[in-house]
């Protein structure tokens, strides 16, 4: 690692590496150069995720920091790259760099980095081109707004990283102002913050590894820097990193003959008047739905859903040109549900014979009974889910929520973009989201402020069983904002496993845990039990439990059949007898057990 002393002759030594040609020093960038450092830094996240994915602490097989950090800069490239030629400028590419990322930020260590993002954004405006001076001045707001974004921020962790970097970055445009100059000393300080990451956090010097969003952190400034020097990133060409998050949608927002339409998306250029924004919002949400709108006067990204993209397309046509026009049959992506899919959120209480099949009642009276004039229910509230798995899914339906995010891809976490979709698409001024997932939380937060025009309302919940238990405690006579904490206590009211094979050898505590061996978590990932065998590792954790549970449900998933679930359940019932034992069918990935003990 170079220290800031050394620059000089780091900068000297590695011009004179650049493919043999002559020393280029980098005082300026403008808006193409900033788009061609960022894919860089994106070349070089790529080609160390893996090794990025292996840093991560616990060794559960989904959410990995790597291809989390990874989906939320390809879609700040791929937003960049839609910006026409001609209005490539400095502040038209970062602004569509901190959108893109915003959008499409996954877990917890995205939203962070989409924040960083934002805040560089801010200090790029009005630049036709930029220097290191500007840099420092992004990365310091970067700073600020990642740590804002937070509510109880943790050091050793990629806010670190951005810290470090910023506080050396902006050191060093005190002395020069280039822009090699300046993000050299960035990625220095992000360098020695990723050192120092495990004598901040314990758990981090008992694993031996560093943190893994610092460590991206790092390799995103690293990247940038490459192309600065003239130097390619070593790209393993591993293939694209799968990620695909679909939303279920209730049968009422489905066209007259049953169908789910299509998705339209395009990029409109303004022709001859400037484009009005809230004027083209409002046609779309007048004939569509899942409407976002986003840019400026001179071009904005359309995305909605509706059953005639011709007339989305034409619309779009009379107010300018449009490119990277997309549109996919919502059909072909939809699966049947059933006739007992809700038509809107109720805010039913529901019992646990419901939620086998049984008639949903509100209120002691059938959920059929409970309607308006024109016999469509009408909720105070509408609640947004996220999960993973088929069963999963039908059960969160058979509460009536509204709209399902559904993750459905390896390591990844849903993005902000998905969430807000589904924040815009329900029927209610206010909105509950379950996020049902620790490293979902921030991503349903940021969703929940910017969907300015409704009242949103995150209630923290873990897994899906937690989600389960807040609907429960739902009040439909309350608005979202004064059921979250009925909520969130019914949630914490319930004992939670989750059961998994180790994705890699790791130390979590005092415990050793190897590749492939069956372990057993808490909702806060805290380790219950470990083994070679899974029934006798799920055995282990149940015996863990707070005593006094009546009722124990298995929801099992990848992995795991109906009889070996069975089976478990036999052997709970002989080792608890006083308690009731039921199984369902999940389907969720990555977890052979989600078990419920209430």
């Amino acid at each position: 690692m170079e220290v800031p002393d050394d620059r000089d002759r780091a900068l000297r030594r590695r011009r004179r590496r650049a493919d043999g040609r002559s020393p280029v020093s980098r005082t300026t960038a403008g808006g193409e150069g900033l788009m061609a450092a960022f894919a860089a830094s994106v070349a070089q996240l790529m080609a160390n995720v893996d090794e990025l994915n292996a840093l991560n602490v616990y060794p559960v097989p989904d959410g990995d920091t790597g291809s989390n950090m990874l989906a939320t800069v390809r879609a700040a490239l791929a937003e960049a790259q839609a910006v026409p030629a001609e209005d490539r400028s400095v502040q038209r590419i970062a602004e569509a760099i901190s959108f893109g990322a915003l959008m499409g930020a996954r877990g917890n260590s995205g939203v962070i980095l989409s924040q960083i993002f934002r805040g560089m954004s801010e200090g790029l405006a009005l630049r036709r081109r930029f220097d290191g001076r500007d840099l420092a001045d992004g990365l310091r707001r970067g700073r600020d707004a990642a740590y804002a974004a937070v509510t109880k921020p943790v050091e050793g962790t990629i806010l670190t990283a951005v810290s470090d970097a910023a506080e050396a970055a902006n050191v060093a445009a005190e002395r020069r102002q280039d822009l090699e100059w300046v993000l050299t000393a960035a990625v220095d300080g992000a360098a020695r913050a990723v050192a120092r990451t495990p004598s901040l956090l314990p758990i981090l010097r008992e694993a031996g590894v560093v943190d893994a969003g610092a460590q991206g952190l790092y390799l995103v400034l690293q990247g940038a820097l490459l192309h600065v020097d003239g130097r390619s990133p070593v790209v393993h060409h591993a293939g694209p990193v799968a990620s695909e998050v679909r939303v279920s949608t209730p049968d009422a927002d489905t066209g007259a003959d049953g169908s789910f339409g299509y998705e339209t998306m395009y990029l409109l250029q303004a022709g001859r008047e400037p484009l009005d924004l809230a004027a083209i919002r409002s046609y779309l949400e007048s004939i569509g739905q899942s409407v976002l709108v986003a840019g400026d006067a001179r071009a904005v990204k359309i995305h909605v859903h509706n059953e005639r993209p011709d007339g989305v397309i034409a619309y779009g046509l009379s107010l300018g040109s449009l490119s990277r026009v997309s549109i996919e049959n919502l059909d072909d992506q939809a699966r049947d549900v059933g006739e007992a899919r809700a038509r809107a959120f109720t805010g039913v209480l529901v019992s646990a014979e419901s939620r086998r099949g049984g008639a949903v009642a509100v209120d002691g009276r059938p959920k059929a009974d409970r309607t308006s004039a024109g016999g469509v229910a009408a909720p105070a509230s509408s609640v947004v889910a996220v999960t993973a798995g088929e069963g999963l899914v039908r059960i969160f339906e058979s509460f009536g929520v509204e709209r399902i995010v559904s993750e459905r891809g390896k390591s990844t976490n849903a993005s902000t973009g998905q969430l807000l979709d589904a924040i815009r698409a329900v029927a209610s001024h206010d909105v509950l989201i379950l996020p049902n997932d620790r490293n979902v939380l921030l991503a349903a937060e940021q969703a929940g402020s910017l969907a300015t025009a409704k009242t949103v309302v995150v209630v923290p919940t873990r897994n899906a069983a937690e989600g389960f238990a807040a609907l429960l405690a739902l009040d439909p006579a309350l608005g979202a904002a004064a059921n979250r904490e009925p909520m969130l206590r019914a949630a914490r009211a319930i004992q939670t496993i989750l059961v998994t094979a180790a994705a890699r050898d790791a130390r979590v505590g005092s415990q050793e845990v190897r590749k492939g061996q069956t372990i057993a978590l808490d909702a806060d990932d805290g380790l219950f039990a470990v083994h070679p065998d899974r029934l006798t590792a799920a055995m282990d954790a149940v015996a863990r439990l707070h005593p006094g549970f009546e009722l124990l449900t298995l929801y099992h998933g990848e992995g795991a059949d109906a009889e070996e679930a069975t089976a478990l359940a036999e052997l709970i019932r002989a080792a608890h007898p006083s308690a009731e034992v039921e199984v369902e069918h999940g389907g969720q990935p990555h977890y052979s057990y989600l078990i419920a003990a209430e």
